[in-house]
């Protein structure tokens, strides 16, 4: 299998994979030329991304971030629920500061925040 080796390449992939996409269903025997073309592509795409556009660790301040706009949370409310005050709260928003072992267990427990991406295992 040869492997992609230009974003024009790339591109001319990725638009072939979205009419094979069109195509290909549930139904589509494994066997169909077009599900086993859609295969062979998106393994090559995957390959090319995790070279090209690898995913960074997330960061707790951004989950913290993600997971309060999820579940409507206010940097008080937060600190109510951790028991802690605001400002702590926005310290660890900020980076300055990482949660202790209590309160990091609180953040698992209350926000199911992987401990992970809380202890920055990841």
């Amino acid at each position: 299998m040869k492997p992609i080796n230009s974003k024009t390449e790339y591109e001319a992939i990725m638009t072939r994979i979205n009419e094979l996409v069109e195509i290909v269903d549930d139904t589509t025997p494994q066997i169909d030329k077009n599900y086993i073309e859609l295969d062979f592509l998106t393994d090559l795409v995957v390959a090319y991304e995790k070279e090209h556009y690898p995913i960074g660790k997330p960061s707790l301040p951004d989950v913290l971030k993600a997971r309060m706009h999820e579940m409507n949370l206010t940097q008080k409310s937060l600190a109510e629920m951790l028991g802690i005050s605001a400002p702590r709260v926005s310290e660890y928003l900020t980076g300055k500061t990482e949660p202790t072992l209590q309160i990091a267990r609180k953040i698992h427990n209350e926000l199911n925040i992987d401990a992970n991406v809380i202890l920055g295992a990841m």
